[in-house]
């Protein structure tokens, strides 16, 4: 169907939800979102972000489906698209009838990067690594905090697969340079062997292709995909948790590319002696190679990140104004990153000298946001259980004592509301309980905080604790 049409069907739905919800949640949630097809049946429309359409189908999933049933026809199936967050441009479709998600098959017209396809067989030429161009060892300075984890790079870029670091496991929290790395030796190895074929994939998008693999009866075919590869890259592994079903693939594609003396890299915010719902016979694999943690950069090493942003992007800024931002701002480099930006933009907008007062002013607002407190499923576990002053490994028993349950709901229902990660990675995490059993204990503390104002105010208790 002609995109005119598709528009006009879009049209006619969005009148009918506007007289069904607030006008600022229409502004707000229905605006944004551009219709691009309607073919086979299939309505799709285009969400800004993934967040943007796990909203839409917590809050307004019935609204959708009946409304396209209504002004397009009863068997019409929505498919949402999206461009996911830190890919390469890479688009995600999400059928929003059945939650299934599925890699985007687009057309080659499209400016969205293609996305390695785990269910065809895939000619050389046509091979897209993923790696991005931008990301080399060039601009990844050395200092102490990754001297080692770099110099292990250089050996495996000279060497893939045949070195005593395989595979190679970097852990080390949000911003200090583990996906920067992971893209320098992948481009560093393509550019030495150009036959070899080097993957680059966020373990979010391979547990998506695992799912989809399952779905449509093809997951030999994504199998033999993955024992094809050369040089497996596999960033954030820790997104794994709890998923036994994706992680006995990978144990297996895993054994194989590593008896073939493949190379395989891995990341993760922790390392593997504290990855928590991960199988010990895959953290046992994970432990063969080297693991080696990238620290956050030494003051030296933000003075070099600083200078080299300031030259690539021909900016002009004071000594000791680069000094004071690297003295002050040490959590990593995306940080140093955003203060130049933040900056700079204070100087254009309000037409201001870049110095040290102006400085001090955006590192001091920048600082509360940096350091704001990421909330964890241990995090947590730890509020609640101080709360009600109960041991934290009880809630991890078969216990069925009251105060126990209860405590363990509400880890559960929290840890659904404040973290971004599956129920069934939260009940794996928690007691190792289904994802049945999470979904009960949110409704259970949904519907007792409805009725009763005490518990109420004890959960509001501990979502402040957790904010603070």
């Amino acid at each position: 169907m002609n995109l005119s049409l598709t528009q006009q069907l879009w049209t006619n739905c969005l009148k009918v939800i506007q007289d069904n919800i607030p006008d600022a949640a229409f502004k707000t949630w229905f605006l944004p979102i551009v219709p691009l097809s309607f073919d086979n049946k299939v309505f799709t429309i285009q969400v800004p972000s993934q967040f943007f359409y796990e909203y839409l189908e917590d809050k307004f999933a019935d609204l959708l489906k009946t409304t396209l049933h209504r002004e397009i026809g009863k068997d019409t199936i929505l498919q949402y698209r999206i461009l996911m967050e830190n890919t390469t441009n890479t688009v995600v479709d999400y059928r929003g009838d059945a939650k299934a998600i599925a890699p985007n098959k687009a057309s080659s017209k499209t400016a969205t990067a293609k996305i390695p396809n785990p269910f065809q067989k895939v000619v050389a030429d046509d091979f897209d690594s993923q790696l991005n161009s931008k990301y080399t060892f060039d601009n990844f300075f050395e200092g102490e905090s990754n001297k080692l984890t770099r110099t292990v790079g250089e050996t495996i870029i000279q060497n893939p697969g045949k070195t005593a670091f395989n595979p190679l496991f970097i852990h080390g929290s949000s911003g200090v340079g583990k996906t920067h790395l992971c893209h320098g030796i992948g481009n560093g190895i393509k550019e030495l062997y150009p036959e070899k074929r080097v993957l680059y994939v966020s373990a979010h998008l391979f547990k998506i292709q695992y799912a989809d693999a399952g779905r449509y009866n093809t997951t030999n075919d994504f199998i033999n995909f993955y024992q094809g590869i050369d040089v497996l890259i596999i960033d954030d592994i820790h997104e794994l948790a709890g998923i036994e079903k994706t992680q006995n693939t990978l144990f297996h594609i895993f054994n194989h590319l590593h008896q073939n003396n493949k190379q395989l890299i891995l990341t993760s915010d922790k390392a593997p002696a504290e990855l928590q719902g991960v199988e010990e016979r895959l953290l046992t694999r994970f432990r063969w190679g080297l693991t080696t943690k990238i620290e956050h950069p030494d003051k030296a090493l933000r003075l070099k990140i600083l200078n080299n942003k300031i030259l690539h992007d021909g900016l002009s800024i004071p000594e000791d104004v680069v000094d004071y931002i690297a003295e002050n701002v040490t959590n990593n480099a995306r940080d140093l990153e955003g203060v130049i930006v933040s900056i700079m933009a204070h100087s254009l907008v309000y037409n201001k000298e870049i110095d040290l007062p102006l400085a001090r002013r955006v590192i001091g607002q920048a600082i509360k946001k940096i350091e704001a407190k990421k909330i964890t499923v241990n995090t947590i576990e730890s509020a609640v259980c101080d709360f009600y002053n109960i041991k934290s490994e009880l809630i991890h028993t078969a216990s069925r004592k009251r105060p126990i349950v209860q405590a363990r709901q509400i880890t559960m229902y929290l840890s659904k509301t404040y973290t971004e990660m599956s129920l069934a990675q939260i009940g794996s995490l928690i007691g190792k309980k289904n994802h049945a059993t999470v979904l009960h204990a949110c409704k259970i503390v949904k519907e007792q905080m409805e009725v009763d104002k005490t518990f109420r105010d004890e959960i509001a208790e501990i979502e402040k604790k957790l904010k603070s």
